[in-house]
């Protein structure tokens, strides 16, 4: 039994909702922890520098590198070269290449702006005038790894905050009952793990939650959601014993944040559990709405993150699996086709969905991956065709939509063949500052003082991409 005369003793933020009977599982646990303080610093919201347009994000990830030639990049001539040798600046790749590769899927203008989008997204092609595709996106190197943080933390080496620890540093949660910062990634996790969510020097409570979303019963989602030793009842009934032993406890000790942040958060985690079970479980919508996001993974994790963005939390990123499935180094008409198919439908659902609700003039949505896609096609250790593209951190395509941006809009380009960004090329820092002046800040003033110096998400460059706001 423990004991309320003497101060209770130190426990990891993990451990302590996850020894509890009333828990909500580590799920969230920093963010609990954190909002009541346990975190030392438990800061609060620095709030916007100035008035936002957009709210809440949503992040589409394509996990492994989507190709800018097949998607968002439309590039004829690279078709009329098929099979022919590129100029030897188009070369320079990770893996060995040979001959263009073009493009075996067609391109349309869509909408009034005339927007070119392949037919691999002609549903989403559906919003072209609510949609800016950046064309001349550069990374730092052609590896998963380093992208993978360069794009997620805005640093390829070195442990940093990711953007949605800044988003909800910066802003704060709309919801004490949920994680304001949620990562779903169907199966398993990416490469580097939670490091793509990770809060690094900022306080815990900024971390991103990752949920598992390739389940579909709400349990298996959301570790510990339910007690299996208590019911709600018994649960509060705990609660209140716990106040009284908590209220003579604090009479002989005194006023401890520590002591008091972890009181808070018992009630807290039980809050949790009510609010996730709404918001986790798809069947409280219409089946209209189910069916206009379709019942494969990627359509049910979209409409979890409606509902979820529709409570509160700041910022959600869908991960298209946690294996690179778009790393297609051969196959890549077959692949593509159907890694497209399975998010197309979501995207375009999502749009529509949130405009209905009144809720897509303040929602920031961006789709993208880590690097891009070569124009030639990679060929196996024997010189032969693998009908694949191999790793372009030259030039590559984002796309972004919702509040603050100017829809219709193409920015930037890569060359002829769709190699290397020629014109406005664009670093991950110009698009982390884009991403933050939509939601109200300037990103040189949101810093956090760490070791000695006042970091930021953008380190020391980038700009907003003022032809792509509204």
């Amino acid at each position: 039994m423990i004991s309320y005369l003497t101060p209770p003793p130190r426990t990891s933020r993990r451990d302590f909702l996850r020894r509890t009977g009333m828990g909500f599982g580590s799920i969230g646990l920093a963010s609990v922890l954190g909002q009541a303080g346990a975190l030392g610093s438990g800061a609060p919201a620095i709030g916007s520098h100035f008035a936002p347009r957009a709210k809440r994000v949503v992040h589409f990830f394509m996990n492994g590198g989507p190709s800018q030639v097949d998607t968002f990049d439309p590039k004829p001539i690279l078709t009329k070269y098929d099979g022919k040798p590129l100029p030897a600046e188009n070369l320079r790749t990770e893996r060995k290449t040979g001959a263009a590769f073009g493009s075996p899927f067609k391109f349309s203008r869509y909408g009034q702006s005339g927007l070119e989008i392949s037919e691999l997204f002609a549903k989403t092609a559906a919003h072209a005038d609510d949609i800016a595709v950046i064309r001349s996106m550069v990374a730092q190197a052609p590896n998963h790894e380093p992208s993978l943080m360069l794009m997620n933390c805005g640093d390829s080496l070195q442990a940093r905050p990711s953007v949605g620890s800044w988003v909800l540093y910066g802003l704060g949660s709309e919801n004490n009952n949920l994680p304001g910062f949620i990562s779903m990634c169907p199966g398993g996790y990416p490469i580097k793990d939670t490091e793509n969510w990770q809060s690094a020097f900022l306080p815990g409570a900024y971390q991103g939650t990752y949920v598992d979303s390739k389940h579909t019963r709400l349990e298996q989602l959301i570790e510990n959601i339910r007690s299996p030793h208590a019911t709600a009842g018994v649960q509060q009934r705990q609660l209140n014993l716990l106040r009284r032993l908590d209220g003579e406890y604090q009479q002989r000790a005194g006023a401890d944040p520590r002591f008091e942040a972890r009181l808070e958060s018992f009630d807290l985690a039980f809050r949790m559990q009510t609010e996730a079970t709404d918001a986790f479980d798809i069947m409280r919508e219409p089946e209209p709405i189910r069916e206009m996001y379709g019942s494969h993974v990627q359509g049910r994790q979209t409409l979890i993150a409606r509902r979820l963005l529709e409570r509160g939390v700041r910022f959600v990123q869908l991960w298209h699996g946690g294996s690179q499935p778009w790393d297609n180094h051969d196959s890549i008409e077959a692949n593509h086709r159907r890694l497209a198919a399975e998010v197309d439908q979501p995207i375009a659902a999502l749009i529509a969905d949130l405009k209905q609700r009144g809720m897509f003039e303040d929602t920031l949505i961006i789709w993208g991956g880590e690097f891009g896609r070569t124009p030639s096609v990679e060929l196996n250790e024997n010189g032969k065709s693998k009908m694949g593209r191999d790793h372009n951190h030259y030039g590559f395509s984002v796309c972004l939509a919702g509040g603050g941006i100017k829809g219709g809009t193409a920015y930037g380009a890569t060359d002829d063949f769709g190699f290397r960004a020629v014109e406005n090329p664009t670093t991950v820092h110009d698009l982390h500052a884009t991403m933050l002046h939509c939601l109200g800040f300037d990103h040189t003033k949101l810093t956090y003082r760490h070791a000695g110096r006042d970091f930021r998400l953008t380190d020391v460059s980038g700009e907003p991409i003022q032809a792509i706001l509204t």
